[in-house]
């Protein structure tokens, strides 16, 4: 029996606006109590800390073996539901072999990571997992029938979970390592537990009817590019994402690795805030339109065009005074992490373009470029922690690094506007029209901002005031961009679906 297809509704930027709306929140109760986390936690903890978070994402990208992407990818809901059921018995199992492995070699894993302390903890990494996976099932399930309001639920409840409770634990004299884990922890538990209830109340009958052990091998095989190819490439990929911290305790400390942390989650938050919700919409979009090459490309164009719009000023804020900002927000003690996040503000505004496009990859289903692409990724980036970890000098390093970064993923943003077919000309045109909207606001923070540093209040208004200048010069500019957001309020209210 064919379960009858669920209700589809709502444009991409709509949709959009649903998950950025739960992803602002979240992200705003993540930014109103960071500061208050960084001064009861010390840099050791946090650097203990996001080692400890990057051995899990380690794993953690792989643990379905990508499936989870070829859930949206099926013609009808019923194989999409089996593919679901699959992705939640791959990470059942890859979960219980992570278990038997760290139960023989974790403690020498922990001595060969210069971190023996992490031993007491790794005991938490395959239930992590195991939340991690059965998390990104019901994402991309979500993704698929674009229930996109669930997801910003699951972003609060999480947010909320994983703000309070170290402040919480710190109140009780906890003030250390352990109870950032175990924060860091309870706030997936919650993301997945909630998303979970949602689904099951809404979708149980559809995917029990649905789900037969043939029907799941099937897919299995059909989709094998997703773990043959694709998770070779993602596995890659997040490896060079958490080489950065391994590497830096190695030759560095806990504490360097601690203001890389906070610096990273900073310069990533526009990625975090808005990136992460058009990557997901963008990749159930160009999903729909792959058999249609013009749709696709004007579709790709625009998303480009708007990603490039709303990166550029956050770079360039942090580029001029990062170390300043960092200080007065979180505290004289991490204006180091302020001088990482200026360092490597080019490079998050490349990543933030470049980021959601990748997704194309796995549209086209061209996952063997992306596992080139990767590859590459994963030798510069260890090259430049090699080099600059060799001179001890911490600032040579993240200079190298942020200049790598800059050439791959400005190549690969070249790469994927070249498939789908897009004008490098009118992306370059885009761009340069975006530094001339910049340039008077800009100029004004820097200045503006040596007379202002003294004064925390004066220099967060003159940071909000040329941020507030170049959106507005930008909105004037940009008809089209004006008139879609005049266009969203009545949309989004008169909508039922």
């Amino acid at each position: 029996m064919i379960a009858p297809p669920l209700k589809k509704s709502a444009g991409f930027f709509t949709n959009v606006l649903k998950l950025v709306s739960g992803t602002t929140l979240a992200q705003l109760i993540t930014i109103l109590t960071a500061p208050v986390i960084a001064r009861l936690f010390t840099p050791a903890a946090f650097g203990l800390l996001n080692v400890f978070v990057s051995l899990v994402g380690i794993l953690a990208v792989v643990i379905c073996l990508r499936y989870e992407y070829a859930i949206v990818l099926p013609d009808e809901d019923a194989e999409a539901a089996n593919v679901f059921a699959l992705c939640l018995l791959i990470a059942l199992g890859v979960s219980a072999i992570s278990a038997l492995v760290l139960l023989l070699l974790g403690r020498p894993l922990a001595a060969l990571l210069n971190a023996p302390q992490l031993y007491k903890f790794f005991w938490l990494v395959p239930i992590s997992l195991l939340m991690q996976g059965f998390f990104q099932a019901l994402n991309y399930w979500n993704t698929r029938v674009k229930h996109f309001g669930r997801l910003s639920i699951a972003r609060v409840s999480a947010s909320l979970t994983t703000s309070a409770l170290p402040i919480l634990l710190a109140f009780f004299g906890r003030a250390d390592a352990a109870s950032l884990v175990f924060s860091y922890l309870a706030g997936t538990f919650i993301f997945t537990l909630v998303l979970g209830l949602q689904v099951l109340r809404d979708n149980l009958a559809i995917i029990t009817r649905s789900v037969a052990r043939s029907r799941m091998l099937a897919n299995l095989k059909h989709y094998r590019k997703f773990p043959l190819v694709d998770s070779w490439g993602s596995f890659i990929n997040n490896l060079s994402w958490q080489l950065p911290s391994l590497m830096l305790l190695y030759f560095f400390s806990e504490s360097v690795v601690g203001h890389y942390s906070l610096s990273n989650r900073m310069i990533l938050l526009p990625m975090t805030l808005l990136g992460s919700s058009v990557s997901q919409v963008f990749f159930q979009r160009t999903s729909e339109l792959r058999s249609d090459p013009a749709r696709l490309s004007t579709s790709v164009e625009l998303v480009f065009r708007r990603l490039a719009s709303i990166g550029l000023f956050p770079a360039l804020v942090l580029g001029i005074a990062g170390p300043e900002l960092f200080s007065i927000v979180f505290g004289a003690s991490w204006t180091e992490a302020g001088r990482y996040a200026q360092i490597l503000s080019p490079w998050m505004f490349i990543l933030f373009i470049s980021s959601p496009l990748s997704t194309l990859f796995a549209t086209l289903e061209r996952q063997e470029l992306a596992l080139v692409v990767n590859a590459i990724i994963l030798v510069t980036r260890f090259a430049a922690l090699a080099i600059g970890g060799l001179s001890h000098d911490i600032i040579l390093t993240l200079v190298i690094w942020s200049g790598s970064g800059v050439l791959v993923y400005g190549g690969l943003a070249l790469w994927l506007l070249k498939l789908s077919r897009v004008d490098w000309t009118s992306a370059g045109r885009t761009v340069l029209q975006l530094l001339l909207y910049a340039s008077l606001p800009a100029l004004l923070m820097v200045w503006l901002k040596n007379p202002l540093a003294p004064h925390a209040l004066g220099l967060l208004c003159l940071t909000a005031g040329v941020s507030g200048l170049y959106y507005a010069i930008l909105l004037a500019r940009d008809h089209g961009l004006r008139e879609y957001l005049l266009a969203l309020l009545p949309a989004r209210t008169t909508r039922t679906g």
